[in-house]
């Protein structure tokens, strides 16, 4: 036989954890519709270019090489562990710069900037509308940029110099794509 009191307080806690669930469900819907944190960009996708991804590749790039001294040929390659983080600081600057090139609102370079390097490239209201035009295709190259730096990371850490040359190049290819599509893509110059 049921008590009264037992099926009250069965009715009560049943009450209670369904309100608990709807609440933490409010909660939860609440959380979701926050507005987005807004982006602040400081600096323009040129200025991403040259002030981060370039001096940091290049690090990466000239820290495997063959150089020509007085006394013969140099092998040059990371050989301790501090060579190795040094490198890996790097690439990881790269990697994480590539989220910066997708912010978007971001100015392409400063007022009145030169661009052209060669005489090929567009003006940054060319460059910025090629951008948003082709914006999945922008973001398609840029997230290649990132997969080929994360690459750089796998050989770094695991200390494979062979593997760090064929990420590197695979870095340089992402580049060019990407350059040659919004930068330059007019560019009949030879390759």
């Amino acid at each position: 036989m049921f008590k009264p009191s037992n099926l009250r307080l069965k009715v009560l806690a049943c009450s209670v954890a369904s309100a608990s669930l709807l609440m933490a469900c409010e909660t939860s819907t609440t959380e979701q519709a926050a507005p987005p944190i807004p982006f602040k960009p400081v600096a323009t996708l040129q200025e991403i270019m040259t002030s981060i991804i370039d001096p940091n590749i290049d690090f990466i790039w000239n820290s495997v090489s063959s150089v020509s001294t007085a006394s013969g040929t140099e092998e040059r390659q990371p050989q301790t562990d501090e060579d190795w983080q040094l490198l890996r600081q790097h690439a990881l600057a790269v990697t994480e710069a590539a989220n910066l090139l997708l912010i978007e609102d971001r100015p392409i370079a400063a007022t009145n900037a030169i661009t052209s390097s060669g005489g090929a490239e567009l003006t940054p209201a060319a460059i910025k509308t090629l951008i948003i035009e082709h914006r999945q295709e922008y973001v398609q190259r840029v997230q290649n940029l990132q997969n080929a730096a994360q690459s750089l990371l796998v050989a770094i850490d695991a200390k494979n110099v062979e593997e760090l040359e064929k990420a590197g190049g695979e870095v340089e290819q992402a580049c060019e794509q990407c350059h040659s599509q919004f930068w330059y893509p007019g560019d009949a110059r030879p390759k």
